[in-house]
């Protein structure tokens, strides 16, 4: 195999690599309390397992401490970096945009069921 063929197998890999590594399934979610006054949003890959984990207090933090383990809300996003940038964005949004964006999907703020 001559070097330039090597060279470009090697970038070829290495593109198929991230590409692999980036886009999987990812989620971006709202979580609330039993009467909807406190919100937290969060990002994972695996959604069912991380609203378990809130559920069941597995992990100490904001969640366990105010009783947040209602998903109300979530976004399916196929690119990690994407994934990332949009927890961050909502994060960033007044309170109001989120209670809007939450009822709009969700008008009477059910309890979401995850079907895979």
């Amino acid at each position: 195999m001559r070097r330039e063929d090597l060279t470009a197998y090697i970038v070829d890999f290495e593109k198929t690599l991230m590409y692999n590594i980036t886009m999987k399934d990812y989620y971006v979610y709202i979580l609330t309390n039993e009467y909807n006054t406190v919100l937290y949003v969060g990002v994972t890959n695996d959604l069912v397992r991380r609203v378990y984990e809130h559920k069941q207090k597995l992990v100490d933090g904001f969640t366990k401490k105010y009783n947040v383990n209602k998903l109300v809300y979530y976004e399916h996003i196929t690119d990690v970096y994407s994934a990332i940038t949009r927890e961050k964005q909502i994060k960033s949004m007044r309170r109001q945009k989120k209670l809007d964006m939450v009822s709009t999907a969700n008008p009477e703020w059910k309890e979401l069921v995850i079907v895979e």
